[in-house]
């Protein structure tokens, strides 16, 4: 049972009595229940990252973006190609789901699940943040919430774009597309590539940066979409993301250490789409495939290699106006190998079989979902989860939401395979409960947010084990976007972790209590834009029972300007960490100095 802690609520309830100006928006099209509908027929905590908002900042990877969100925050091991971990309230990468374009980017042969080291802006329409276990809806590994990354597609007509910024630690970027677009197909491919000196990831604290051998990155990510019309009610798709990427770091306390990685990641999704009266019929193909060779491993694994195979067919019925019912049937299969530097190699496959329905209805001013899904795998028990949802417009301007869902965190075939210690068979899936209440007025959002996880995964004398006991995630995030007057408009939050324990009641390690974040947007001169978002970040320390070195406690900010020479050419410019705050996210490895960069941008 779910029992809000008093002093959150208290204070949520204190914060929601804030007043905000109105802002009008075009309505936002998400795919929080594997369709398009309307953020308005959305009862869970929904964020979208626009492309607009991309390209006014200049952001350079997915997860830069991603940590200017309320209840999202990032960690990092040095620079650029340096493990990233992403949390969502307080609950890590293994257990969100990471989607490009609805296909699975949960890489099979990687203890961390999902990796966003490597995931550059790169040709992004938008990234949409569902909060909250989405099990019931999307499978395993949803505990947490799901992150849907969608690029874009042809528009109609001929069009092409290139892009060119070079700045600090002699980092280059160059990008470009070419796009074309009928009545009957359209075809687009895009190529984004980053090179960066970079600086060292390990040194301690307060240490010179010069005086340390640099980690440089280089990464090529294209992305290809293809789509055929043969009649106005069917439609033929196929995508394509490939990354390919050259990683150096540094080894445990070895800050001159040469450590690489070569890594290539593909995804492939191929989809047929049939409208028939009111039916909505998908099949859907997809495969991600997942390589990392470490090119100077003495010991250990040295290769590492994960596959997904996914197919999946479902009919979206609608009904009524708003109504839609959703029920499908998808099988998957998973595969790891890996192949260790003595020579020794082991491998680990699973299938799973899934049954899911999703039905949402509108009744004047209240939204009701409902979500259901059964999945049988073939290395532990069947799962049953679910999901419901609602939401209700108190007035035109405030409404009210709750959600409550069950999710599990499947566990990752390395962790079984386990080449640095004990092999588990038995290892099974975590269980999580999921609660929130919402409430909004105008442009202000206060959400109240309960994570029970059970059966955690942990690393523990040599094994992959489940721990007996519950880890619990609770705390409230309060988030405003909107105008201030007609040349300024930005955004703010503020998240608080009230409880991050886990089943012994210890502060789980590299989670913040407290981040706040703004960011402002000037229009007010003609042809020119110019942004400054700060980022304070609270007490965190780097181990369990706040043990290890404080990491938290420094104020970021980052400036962009824009300037459009003409419709069809603009530059621009940016500095992150404005004031060159000396910090580490994590204990003993860097974060980038006061760093600037220019750009331009050209479309055709």
């Amino acid at each position: 049972m779910f029992k809000p802690t008093l002093s959150c609520v208290a204070a949520a309830t204190l914060v929601a009595s804030l007043g905000a100006d109105t802002l009008s928006l075009e309505p936002v099209v998400v795919t929080a229940a594997k369709t398009e509908q309307s953020l308005d027929t959305v009862t869970a905590n929904v964020h979208v990252i626009t492309a607009e908002e991309l390209e006014q900042k200049h952001y350079t990877t997915v997860a830069e973006a991603l940590n200017t969100l309320p209840g999202v925050s990032v960690t990092s091991n040095g620079g650029l190609g340096t493990t990233q971990s992403v949390f969502i309230r307080g609950m890590d990468a293994n257990r969100i789901l990471v989607l490009i374009n609805g296909i699975r980017y949960q890489d099979p042969s990687n203890t961390s699940g999902a990796s966003f080291t490597h995931l550059l802006i790169s040709d992004i329409e938008r990234i949409e943040v569902i909060k909250g276990a989405q099990s019931g809806i999307w499978g395993a590994d949803a505990s947490a919430g799901v992150i849907n990354i969608i690029t874009k597609t042809a528009q109609q007509g001929t069009h092409a774009g290139v892009t060119l910024e070079k700045g600090r630690f002699n980092t280059k970027k160059w990008g470009g597309y070419v796009s074309h677009s009928t009545d009957i197909y359209d075809l687009k491919l895009s190529f984004d590539r980053i090179m960066s000196d970079s600086f060292t990831a390990q040194a301690p604290a307060g240490s010179d940066l010069d005086g340390y051998e640099n980690d440089p990155y280089a990464n090529t990510t294209l992305n290809l979409s293809a789509r055929l019309h043969p009649t106005s009610d069917d439609s033929i798709a196929l995508t394509v993301t490939d990354i390919n990427a050259l990683a150096n770091y540094d080894g445990y306390n070895a800050p001159n250490a040469i450590q690489r990685s070569d890594i290539r990641n593909r995804l492939y999704g191929l989809s047929y789409d049939k409208r028939y009266e009111n039916h909505l019929l998908s099949l859907k193909a997809n495969r991600s495939t997942f390589k990392r060779d470490e090119l100077d491993a003495a010991y250990g694994v040295k290769v590492f290699e994960g596959k997904t195979d996914q197919v999946e067919a479902s009919d979206r019925i609608g009904y009524r106006q708003d109504d839609f019912f959703i029920a499908g049937v998808s099988s998957e299969r998973f595969e790891a190998d890996i192949l260790q530097v003595s020579g020794t190699q082991g491998a680990k496959k699973v299938d799973s079989r899934a049954l899911f329905a999703t039905n949402t209805n509108v009744f004047g001013n209240l939204t009701l979902t409902e979500s259901l899904r059964h999945d049988d795998y073939t290395h532990f028990d069947g799962k049953t989860t679910g999901k419901i949802g609602a939401k209700y417009a108190l007035t035109p301007e405030v409404y009210l939401g709750t959600n409550y869902g069950t999710a599990y965190t499947a566990p990752n075939l390395v962790q079984i395979l386990n080449p640095w210690g004990t092999p588990n068979p038995d290892l099974a899936p975590e269980n999580t409960r999921s609660f929130d209440l919402s409430l909004g007025y105008r442009n202000l959002e206060i959400t109240y947010f309960d994570n029970r996880v059970e059966d955690l995964i942990q690393w523990s004398g040599g094994i992959y084990d489940n721990l007996d006991g519950t880890s619990t995630f609770k705390g409230f995030e309060v988030s405003y976007r909107g105008s201030f007057f007609d040349a300024l408009s930005g955004y703010a939050s503020y998240t608080r972790l009230c409880t991050f324990e886990d089943q012994n009641g210890n502060d789980l390690a590299r989670r913040a209590r407290q981040e706040a974040k703004a960011g402002v947007d000037y229009f007010g001169i003609d042809r020119l834009h110019v942004a400054l978002e700060g980022h304070y970040v609270g007490t965190r320390y780097d181990r369990a029972d706040q043990q290890g070195g404080q990491t938290g406690r420094y104020t970021l900010f980052d400036f962009a300007v824009n300037y459009d020479l003409s419709s069809r050419l603009s530059v621009y410019g940016k500095i992150d960490n404005l004031t060159d705050k000396e910090y580490q996210t994590v204990e003993g490895y860097t974060a980038a100095p006061r760093a600037w960069y220019v750009g331009m941008k050209a479309t055709f």
